[in-house]
């Protein structure tokens, strides 16, 4: 398929065209006697049924579509996790796991005839163990207040997505969610070591634990990254880190984006891995200065923000590398935090990317990956893209791991402007597939991509995948319409 040509009818995402699996009647008719069994197995405040306290739940992050659901569960333990998904597979009703809301993807979009579980309720951390290095949580607990609770003590969680005030830690485990720091200690999968979750018919399910390594098959590698199909994360034992000793992030300005991209390239060529690299183009330099205030450099095509760690000497030594690297492509801008306060407000800016560019237009979140020879390649061929459609994006996005994140500004109002933009986007998509990369890095498939699996896997693939999904979950009924593609699928 050309980098522009128009894509088939099943990979249109258009609110109009958005495809759903038919909710079953059978289930609407029965929604009475659903809502009244429910009732019975959760205590009253812990179960939402009217219209009104509803609508937060019909849609999270990917706002371009929604579906008012048959009601929320809002589970406090994990048996009452269990007892709602029991009766769930018995009768045949769809569940949607939600933790914060905050896929980007459309992971947590409910259909009509099915019931949320949501873990916001389940918040508490349950044991911390430094002498293991591990804390173990509930599903609810954000992934912020994970490096609070033991932050006293000179530990961190590493995997900090940029919306972790909110985002929960079954969430992260569901997207396998990764985060600016993610190029030198991984994502979730690599920090995750353990699990409680909840299978379909209501078997609790403990997997893992606090050794590094434990028997058996891996199943926490088929866990995380799931997004809800597979079971429901109730709890979670993950790896504490020792806080550096220091850290430095260095602001680096070049002339243009395809430069910064080479420089990267280069950077991790020569077998330098800092902690961070993070870059944004111009349109996402001028959003995020107009709100944080950081001192982003206006008169440049494109930023890096490179973080090191260390003792001052090791991060003098690694960031006098970097520099001398960053010269060979006509760096115009240099400058070093002297501060934590300094280097806290560099990092407001890039944490606040996709929240500044939301006050001033709507925008659509892409989160392809691409390997780093081709970062250059890839924002040349996004910016000819973005120019046919006669649109604008942002680039803002984890640089090191070639974890792109193009902010396609639309308005979500115009049915055709919204066309455009969600065209735009998959082209983008196909575009990293294209140049041996793949359709997401961190926000997961959900709704967005379901339809662009074909372009990147074989049916063969595809059908691999699906009968490992339908081995833990048969009938389907777990986060329906979302991953795979509705034609051609595993029937519930």
């Amino acid at each position: 398929m050309g980098l522009f040509a128009q894509p088939a009818a099943e990979e249109q995402l258009t609110s109009e065209t958005i495809s759903f699996l038919k909710p079953r009647q059978d289930v609407l008719a029965r929604r009475s006697q659903i809502i009244a069994d429910l009732a019975g197995i959760l205590p009253a405040d812990c179960l939402i049924t009217e219209a009104r306290e509803l609508v937060p739940f019909e849609t999270d992050a990917f706002i371009a579509y929604r579906r008012m659901p048959m009601a929320v569960a809002l589970p406090t333990t994990t048996e009452q996790v269990a007892a709602v998904l029991r009766y769930c597979d018995e009768h045949g009703v769809p569940v949607v796991p939600r933790g914060a809301g905050t896929s980007l993807a459309g992971g947590a979009i409910p259909q009509e005839d099915a019931v949320v579980v949501g873990l916001s309720k389940m918040n508490r951390v349950l044991d911390t163990d430094f002498e293991n290095r591990t804390i173990t949580v509930q599903a609810g607990v954000t992934n912020f207040n994970i490096s609070d609770a033991v932050t006293s003590e000179g530990f961190f969680y590493a995997p900090d997505p940029s919306s972790q005030l909110a985002c929960t830690i079954g969430g992260n485990i569901g997207m396998n969610s990764g985060g600016a720091h993610c190029l030198k200690y991984g994502v979730t999968t690599n920090n995750l070591m353990g699990v409680k979750m909840v299978l379909v018919d209501g078997t609790i399910l403990e997997l893992g634990g606090k050794a590094l390594d434990s028997s058996g098959y891996d199943l926490l590698g088929i866990i995380c990254g799931s997004e809800g199909q597979l079971g429901i994360v109730t709890e979670a034992t993950v790896r504490l880190l020792a806080r550096p000793e220091g850290a430095r992030p260095v602001l680096f300005g070049f002339e243009t984006p395809e430069a910064a991209g080479a420089c990267v390239s280069d950077i991790i060529g020569a077998g330098i891995i800092p902690v961070a690299i993070e870059f944004m183009d111009k349109q996402a330099i001028e959003i995020c200065e107009a709100f944080a205030h950081a001192g982003y450099p206006l008169d440049v095509g494109a930023l890096l923000i490179v973080e090191v760690e260390g003792s001052e000497a090791e991060m003098d030594s690694t960031l006098a590398d970097i520099i001398e690297i960053a010269g060979r492509h006509d760096v115009r801008t240099i400058r070093e935090s002297q501060s934590a306060t300094e280097a806290a407000l560099i990092w407001k800016g890039r944490k606040s990317a996709f929240g500044a560019t939301g006050r001033i237009a709507d925008y659509i979140c892409m989160d392809g990956t691409v390997p780093l020879g081709q970062l250059s390649y890839v924002l040349k061929k996004t910016a000819e893209i973005i120019d046919h459609y006669g649109l604008r994006v942002a680039n803002v996005f984890h640089a090191g791991d070639g974890n792109m994140h193009p902010l396609i500004l639309y308005n979500i109002n115009d049915p055709a402007d919204a066309a455009k933009a969600e065209a735009a986007g998959n082209d983008i998509l196909r575009l990293c597939v294209d140049t041996g990369g793949c359709l997401t890095g961190e926000h997961g498939v959900g709704i967005e991509k379901r339809d662009l699996m074909r372009h990147q896997y074989s049916e063969q693939d595809l059908r691999q995948q699906m009968d490992v999904r339908a081995a833990f979950d048969p009938d389907w009924i777990m986060n329906p319409s979302k991953v795979f593609p509705l034609e051609g699928r595993n029937p519930r």
